[in-house]
């Protein structure tokens, strides 16, 4: 950073600082295995809840418009990094096998706290 001033004369103010709320929290990264979650304040007084693992799935099948409670068996493939899909890790777009076929995530885990998927076969 220059000190002094500019060539117009104005001055030259130091950058501020992070506020508490700007700062970075740890990724999050949802896999299969036995269901845990965490809930963490935010902002507002306000929860956010926050799904670190889990082996079942909200499964809406698209022919009958019905939803239903699913295992999750594997994860087959991620749409952004295929070896995210060897460590087992749930995200969106990723396609998963169940007890009741294929099916693709449709939302965010790490940030609803539930896993929803669409039967794709």
């Amino acid at each position: 950073m220059k000190t002094g001033r500019k060539l117009t004369g104005g001055k030259y103010h130091i950058s501020r600082k992070y506020k508490k709320y700007e700062a970075d929290r740890e990724q999050r990264i949802t896999k299969l295995g036995k269901t845990r979650r965490k809930t963490f304040r935010t902002m507002g007084g306000n929860e956010k809840v926050v799904l670190f693992s889990t082996d079942t799935v909200n499964l809406i099948n698209p022919k009958t418009k019905k939803s239903e409670k699913a295992v999750i068996k594997n994860v087959l493939e991620t749409p952004s990094n295929k070896f995210l899909a060897r460590q087992n890790n749930l995200m969106k777009g990723a396609i998963i096998e169940t007890s009741k076929g294929k099916a693709r995530i449709t939302n965010r885990p790490t940030q609803e706290g539930s896993v929803q998927a669409v039967l794709i076969e």
